[in-house]
């Protein structure tokens, strides 16, 4: 007997989904506390310390700009993480977990009071208040790709 597999009940679009609204309110939280007056010194005090440190500075436009393109591109590839698609999966795997770091870096500027030592953070730090939703939806995003490693989006799977 041939039985489709259905695309909601084997891909990761939901988590996905939720991952992205979690980016986006991230972003939000992000410009409206000061992100880039603690980001743009704590990359110049590495940089000075570390002069190959990898991060570029932004001004505030196209910080924003970038991140509001990364949001709309996330939530274009919805419909293809909902069909589990192979070549989206690395991807999905980075994504989430560059977000829970995020959120954890987050977290410990908000604990530590700081960057690195000559960048203090008033507390809590631009970003916290959603950092929560970014663990929850990178574990969501996590947990339901490796539940649906084994799975392909085209496989019609043969069973008697």
């Amino acid at each position: 007997m041939m039985q489709a597999t259905s695309p909601g009940a084997s891909g990761f679009g939901r988590p996905w989904f939720a991952l992205t609204i979690a980016f986006a309110l991230h972003v939000l939280d992000e410009a409206a506390t000061g992100f880039l007056d603690i980001y743009n010194p704590t990359v110049t005090a590495m940089r000075a310390r570390i002069g190959w440190f990898p991060m570029p500075t932004f001004g505030f436009r196209e910080w924003l700009v970038g991140l509001l393109a990364g949001v709309a591109l996330c939530f274009a590839l919805t419909p293809v993480a909902e069909r589990n698609a192979r070549w989206l999966r690395p991807l999905a795997w980075f994504y989430a977990l560059v977000m829970f770091f995020n959120g954890l870096g987050h977290t410990a500027v908000t604990i530590l009071g700081h960057t690195v030592a000559s960048v203090p953070v008033a507390r809590p730090a631009p970003g916290f208040y959603s950092s929560p939703f970014l663990f929850i939806g990178s574990l969501w995003l996590m947990v339901r790709l490796w539940r649906t490693a084994s799975r392909s989006p085209a496989v019609i799977r043969l069973s008697s």
